[in-house]
């Protein structure tokens, strides 16, 4: 551990073991991300509500108990930001609208509270998208924007923009988000972090507006996930992560790594630069190209392929399950949603096709099928290396801007988007800067190899290096 660098520009690694021996102190350790965020998030809009006495108190009760010779987890003392849907016990889930302003959780969310039992301390609720309905720029009716800190013209993306922020700046070492269509990996790679989609099933999850559980594709499609500065750190949360949970039956509990996955010869790698045939910027373009290259020379065998699995079917299919959900419901959700956030859902709805019982059912067929195609493709290639987004960094609210600017947004998300609506995991690591913005691609395995993912990722990042925390 460099002990030259500020606390708060440390990863989350160094800082757990630094407190679990007793090197520093919890308390110091908040501290200094406390002083960070006051002195950068003026500035980037990333922390929303800021919980500056509970994570001072939870800090001074760790240092007491390591002190008292007890064991405080892998986490110990690390910060992390909650995004603003997910709940944190005693404080506001307000998804970013004045509506659930008031809206107190009785307890942590359950990832908030995995992260919590392995030593980590919620500092803040970041940023997203009004009820992550408006788009991939955060930007909410409460909070404000949030901006790129490499560069405020740009988006840090969405809907997990305001934790992809946080991180990127140094005022948190780690960001708990979530992805449906790629609202972790999104803000990672405009955000230059790292980020990972879990196998669907993975982390337990509850979604729930009060009561009532969320519809079908709500409940098959969206998943938490983490964001890091460094694919360690993003390895240590996974493992803080996983598990079956009472909360939530759909967790299963498969091994976080397979047996003799270490000592296996590194995997066969599919790269797809331009997925679909529609287009891809030059830089996104290199970046997969590096990528691939690293991954070669460190003993990958790596293979160029025509394209994903179905991935048009996968994209309607995808549509029309959630779009129809939504139209469904949104004449009571769409009173509740600010005017400025409508046009993105709204566009979305009229795009999506088969919005009727029989489309929706025929697109629920669908599914499995692109499923199963993807689960062929991924025996035979057990990685797949793509874009997450095929332009770079965006300007805010290009996706409501109009009908150019919302078909430009939904094309170049699109594999982010198939690879939700199968299910499988993906880690999204940045390859370097051109003209001053952070590129990055994702790393993708069959159900349940996060393991292959991250260990990809980390040889992707290692010939990049750290590219943050970056000023504000």
């Amino acid at each position: 551990m460099d002990t030259t660098e500020p606390l708060w520009a440390r990863t989350a690694a160094e800082l757990g073991r630094a407190v679990a021996c007793g090197d520093i102190g919890a308390a110091e350790v908040v501290d200094s991300h406390l002083e960070r965020i006051a002195a950068t998030n003026p500035a980037v809009g990333a922390v929303t509500q800021l919980l500056a006495d509970r994570a001072r108190a939870q800090a001074r009760d760790l240092d007491r108990r390591r002190a008292a010779g007890e064991d405080l987890g892998p986490l110990a003392g690390v910060p992390f930001t909650v995004k603003e849907n997910l709940a944190i016990g005693g404080v506001p889930t307000t998804h970013g609208i004045a509506r659930f302003k008031d809206f107190t959780a009785p307890a942590d969310a359950p990832p908030v509270a995995r992260l919590r039992a392995a030593g980590a301390i919620p500092i803040g609720h970041s940023n997203m998208p009004d009820l992550a309905l408006g788009g991939v720029h955060s930007r909410s009716e409460l909070f404000g924007d949030t901006r790129n800190p490499w560069d405020r013209t740009r988006t840090p993306g969405g809907t997990s923009g305001g934790d992809g922020a946080a991180v990127a700046t140094g005022m948190a070492p780690l960001g708990l988000g979530n992805d449906s269509g790629g609202s972790v990996r999104i803000p990672a790679s405009f955000c230059g972090v790292t980020a990972l989609k879990p196998t669907a099933g993975r982390f337990a999850a509850d979604h729930r507006l009060g009561e009532d559980d969320p519809t079908l594709a709500s409940q098959l499609i969206p998943v938490d996930g983490p964001l890091a500065r460094t694919v360690g750190d993003l390895r240590l949360a996974y493992e803080a992560l996983a598990g079956p949970d009472p909360r939530d039956p759909r967790t299963a509990p498969v091994p976080l790594y397979p047996p003799d996955s270490a000592a296996a010869p590194p995997a066969k790698v599919a790269v797809v630069t331009d997925p679909g045939g529609l287009g891809v910027h030059p830089h996104v373009r290199d970046a997969v190209r590096t990528a691939a290259d690293r991954l070669a020379d460190a003993g990958h065998e790596v293979v160029e392929v025509p394209d994903v699995p179905r991935l048009e079917e996968a994209l309607e299919t995808y549509a029309t399950l959630v779009m129809t959900e939504f139209a469904l419901a949104w004449p009571h959700i769409g009173p509740i949603v600010p005017a400025g956030s409508r046009a993105y859902i709204e566009m979305s709805m009229d795009r999506a096709t088969g919005g009727d019982l029989g489309g929706y059912l025929r697109a629920t067929a669908v599914r499995l099928t692109v499923q199963r195609a993807w689960a062929r493709f991924l025996d035979t290639y057990p990685l797949l290396l793509g874009p997450v987004f095929t332009e770079p960094p965006i300007e805010p609210g290009l996706e409501s801007s109009g009908p150019e600017g919302h078909r430009r947004v939904t094309e170049a998300m699109r594999l982010c988007a198939a690879v939700s609506l199968v299910g499988v995991p993906a880690v999204a690591v940045p390859t370097g800067v051109r003209d001053g913005l952070p590129l990055g691609v994702q790393l993708i395995g069959g159900a349940w190899r996060e393991d292959l993912c991250l260990a990809a990722a980390e040889t992707v990042e290692a010939g990049t290096g750290r590219l943050t925390p970056v000023g504000g």
